[in-house]
């Protein structure tokens, strides 16, 4: 392997997968960008075997990337790195081209023994995503999916992330909240980060005034 591709737009998880990526495949060169444009743009430029891809990005989704290396890179392996489980990001995901979908969340030497897996031409997939992949085959399809709608900007939040928001409107900091929840710190920020794009938000004190208004803690 000559090249991997990271695109994810918070610093600390990008040089977290940056890492991963290093010690997966040591002898590789990895470029990292930030925005769905960049990623778009490096599909174009240079050829790469691997492409690690956040869906969630500021200017776009991460879906965009993976059909730009589809259709510039049609021998690259454009894998899914998030923090979303669901069927709305996980098929969209998988028709748009992924070869792979892993949870940001999961221990690193396991995100690094399923990049390895990529060499013997298996699908990186966590266990979770693995099982949900199994049910929808099994069951026909996932029920009252629409798996051809992808929208990271959808103002619904689903039970995750309103607990997240309940505690940021609290006052809690993220590492407090991973704490609470039992994820990670990066988990967390990641969710935060969603959180923030869907309610068109751009800090703690307009998040916790749409808490209020939603009712999740007393304004």
């Amino acid at each position: 392997m000559k090249a991997l591709l990271v695109v994810e737009d918070l610093p600390a998880i990008r040089e977290w997968l940056v890492e991963t990526a290093r010690l997966a495949f040591p002898d590789t060169e990895v470029v990292a960008v930030a925005r769905c444009s960049e990623g778009i743009e490096q599909a174009a430029l240079r050829p790469f075997d691997v492409a690690l891809v956040d869906l969630g990005l500021p200017d776009g989704s991460g879906v965009q990337v993976i059909q730009a290396l589809r259709n510039h890179q049609p021998s690259a392996v454009p894998v899914v790195v998030t923090i979303h489980d669901d069927d709305e990001h996980l098929f969209p995901a998988l028709q748009a081209g992924a070869f792979g979908y892993l949870l940001k969340d999961g221990p690193r030497h396991i995100i690094i023994a399923q990049l390895r897996r990529i060499a013997e031409g298996e699908p990186p997939l966590s266990p979770p995503i693995a099982r949900r992949v199994l049910t929808y085959f099994s069951a026909g399809g996932p029920r009252g999916v629409d798996v051809t709608r992808f929208d990271p900007n959808e103002v619904a939040l689903n039970a995750r992330e309103t607990e997240i928001l309940q505690r940021v409107a609290k006052g809690y900091t993220l590492p407090e909240i991973a704490g609470q929840l039992g994820l990670s710190r990066h988990t967390v920020a990641d969710y935060v980060k969603q959180i923030y794009r869907k309610l068109n938000v751009s800090s703690r004190a307009e998040a916790a005034l749409e808490a209020a208004r939603r009712g999740l803690v007393r304004p």
